[in-house]
């Protein structure tokens, strides 16, 4: 596949020595000691992909670029965006991927204002861009997730085909500041990916960071506006080849004007059943 324009920028990657990066969601015990993730920064070429953007498949590259237009504003009210927007998502996410059945379980808000935010005990709804080459579900946390939110179906539901979608778009402006940057699953080997435990109090998740690869290509979407939208995948339980779990970081891009906003942006995170 042929690269339009494109920026070099540094992507923190996790250093593949053996050990297990981890993050605590509450104030650890005294005398622990965390092995964090995004220990082994590269710089990597980051192409633009707006001349492709109607080439890109979910099932191919792990995203998909799609127009999307929404009179909802109202992006400051938490029950707002769970009561009148999280339907909306759902049914565009429903029939962009040709599930039976969408459901929306969670979102979250990204500006540089949450930067101390982004492992807050009690906020999850406000986080700083994820600076870290990362994918939120693993073949262990995925299902699990769907057991958590849907106990009493979820044994049927896990027999047939599940994806998670991370739904991404600008608020209100074009997003200059932070980008979003995917890594085109392609180009990524399954060993490229390496566990991280996600410590919280009343439970531990996991999560996929990545490791360095020449052979990773990098797409993004400058200044995107809120009337397109970015399908991440993050989760896939079909192993038949298609794109299973998609590497993705925000970046500090070298054009970005000194003067640009700060980036604000909506994640909505999806399961579709199939």
């Amino acid at each position: 596949m042929q690269r339009g324009n494109s920026v070099r920028a540094t992507f923190n990657y996790t250093l593949d020595d053996g050990s297990v990066p981890e993050a605590y969601f509450y104030e650890p015990p005294a005398g622990t000691v965390i092995r964090m993730p995004g220990n082994d920064p590269r710089e990597m070429q980051i192409a633009d992909g707006w001349p492709l953007a109607s080439t890109f498949s979910l099932d191919r590259e792990g995203f998909a670029l799609k127009d999307f237009h929404s009179a909802f504003d109202r992006f400051n009210d938490d029950d707002a965006v769970r009561d009148q927007f999280y339907a909306t998502v759902a049914e565009f996410v429903r029939t962009s991927v040709g599930a039976r059945r969408v459901i929306v379980f969670d979102h979250t808000i990204r500006s540089k204002v949450n930067v101390q935010q982004q492992t807050a005990e009690h906020t999850t709804t406000q986080r700083a861009p994820v600076m870290i080459v990362h994918c939120d579900y693993t073949p262990i946390s995925g299902p699990l997730r769907v057991r958590q939110l849907m106990p009493d179906e979820a044994g049927t539901l896990l027999q047939r085909r599940v994806a998670f979608y991370n739904f991404w778009k600008p608020l209100k402006q074009r997003v200059e500041e932070k980008p979003l940057a995917m890594c085109d699953v392609t180009s990524a080997s399954p060993d490229d990916m390496l566990k991280m435990v996600l410590r919280y109090r009343d439970r531990t998740g996991e999560i996929f960071v990545m490791r360095h690869s020449s052979a990773h290509r990098w797409w993004y979407f400058p200044k995107m506006t809120p009337e397109s939208v970015l399908l991440l995948k993050t989760y896939e339980s079909e192993t038949d080849g298609r794109a299973r779990f998609l590497g993705h970081s925000a970046f500090e891009d070298p054009n970005t004007p000194p003067d640009a906003p700060v980036r604000e942006s909506i994640e909505i995170r999806t399961i579709a059943f199939f």
